[in-house]
Formats: structure tokens, sequence, C-alpha cells
């Protein structure tokens, strides 16, 4: 016995087929399907800006801390200092270590740096 396949029946499949590959090239190509490790890197990069963004005015704010003499003298050492040497300023006075970390963090004096810059221009 053999089974009677249907006139319309060939092109159907093919039309699926073409339609599959439609869909997955634009939704690729349009970034609106992404595979696991892409969205394990996108959401890696998100954790680190919003971790940051909760970081950054802990810097500020650590250095707001002090005499408002000596916020005065700091932020015109920060001044003069290069902007490639700002961070690593803010590393040294110790407003990136955030409390309950030994260490500073390379991300948060920079972006500390810039938060206070924007301080000084007022």
């Amino acid at each position: 016995m053999s089974a009677i396949v249907p006139n319309w029946f060939r092109p159907a499949v093919w039309g699926g087929v073409v339609g599959v590959a439609a869909v997955a090239i634009v939704g690729f190509g349009t970034g609106w399907v992404v595979t696991s490790g892409s969205a394990d890197e996108m959401a890696r990069k998100q954790g680190e800006k919003a971790a940051l963004a909760a970081l950054t005015p802990i810097c500020v704010a650590q250095f707001k801390g002090q005499t408002p003499e000596l916020r005065t003298t700091q932020l015109a050492a920060l001044k003069d200092a290069s902007s490639w040497e700002r961070g690593d300023f803010v590393e040294k006075q110790g407003w990136a270590t955030m409390p309950g970390s030994k260490e500073p963090d390379d991300e948060v004096a920079a972006a500390c740096a810039t938060e206070l810059m924007k301080l000084a221009a007022k």
C-alpha cells in the first residue's frame, strides 16, 4: 500500500522550511534571539553596570565625609591630576575601598573620579 500525498503537501513543507530559516536569520540578525552564551555575557555586563552605579555614590559619600577644608584641598589636587591619574588618586585616598573590603576597585575609582570632577565644576 502506498500513501497518497496531496499535491499541495510538498510546496507546504518547503514553505515551512524556508519560513523557519528566514525567521532564524532575521531573529539572530536583529538580536531578537540570542544564544545562551550571549545572554550570559549581556547579563554579566548589566550586573557590572548596576554594581558600579550602586558603589559610585558610596565612594562620593566617603569623599564628602571629610572636613570642608580637606575636601577643597583634595578636589583641587584631583583637578590638577591628569585624567588618567584621577582614578589612582581616588584609590590612594581610600574612597574607592568599599566598607568591608580590603582593596579599592579600579572601576569604582574611575567612576568616582568622574563624579567628583562634576562636583569640582560646580
